[in-house]
């Protein structure tokens, strides 16, 4: 490995995010830095910001999340932010959903190496699983598309009057605007940005918070989920 591509030790205050899970937060980082480099899941410059920029940052994005709900994480890559969430908050039922298998076979060893038996991997696009996975409470995503696409996919996955929080970078207010009109279409009923980590990441982690009503996706999606749902039905029974 060169030299750029080194993990530097974790920083101080990984031990007060990850608490009780900081040697398993440790593992992943090591994992990401060898096997997800390797497997090219993540980029070798990524490696010595990996804890401030990547598994910090994603960890404290548990501080909007309700407790003991369900959370699916939408094209959750190489598990960012879900196994960073999953380490900090046992309380929650996670699904990684992400379509690549290479990812996906990275994101199952990670989850029986650390023995998260509160996630579940599933392969697919969240187009494809519409209707075939239980809506849940949360989606979450971070560097996934442009927040209108994202909303497209994720919200629709949301039982009514959940919520989508996706990480964002600064351009996040521009993304919300420019978003505005299709988020109101999916059934958006409030749309914020709020921000997370203090006094333990910096910059502070940006969280795009999108809030849906009773038809999350909005009419078109609603009969969409139900046609897919009978249709899982009907295969089950044959």
């Amino acid at each position: 490995m060169t030299e750029e591509a080194e993990l530097p030790p974790a920083p101080e205050q990984a031990r007060k995010i990850f608490g009780e899970r900081y040697q398993d937060a440790v593992r992943y980082a090591e994992l990401l830095a060898e096997t997800g480099v390797q497997r090219g899941l993540i980029g070798p410059r990524e490696v010595p910001r990996l804890w401030e920029r990547h598994l910090m940052n994603c960890a404290v994005l548990s501080e909007v999340v309700p407790e003991g709900v369900t959370v699916c994480d939408v094209g959750s890559g190489a598990g960012l932010p879900g196994i960073p969430l999953a380490l900090v908050r046992p309380d929650l039922k996670i699904t990684l959903l992400e379509p690549l298998l290479r990812r996906t076979n990275f994101l199952s060893e990670v989850v029986e190496l650390l023995g998260l038996d509160h996630v579940t991997v599933v392969r697919g696009r969240a187009e494809e699983v519409l209707g075939q996975l239980t809506p849940v409470h949360v989606v979450t995503a971070r560097a996934v598309a442009p927040l209108d696409r994202l909303a497209a996919w994720g919200v629709p996955l949301l039982r009514p009057y959940g919520e989508m929080l996706a990480l964002k970078g600064d351009a996040a207010h521009e993304e919300v605007k420019a978003a505005g009109a299709a988020l109101s279409k999916l059934g958006a009923q409030d749309v914020s940005i709020v921000q997370v980590g203090e006094g333990l990441v910096d910059p502070l982690s940006t969280v795009v918070r999108v809030q849906v009503g009773e038809s999350p996706g909005g009419v078109r999606f609603a009969a969409k989920r139900a046609k897919a749902a009978r249709t899982e039905r009907t295969r089950r029974r044959r």
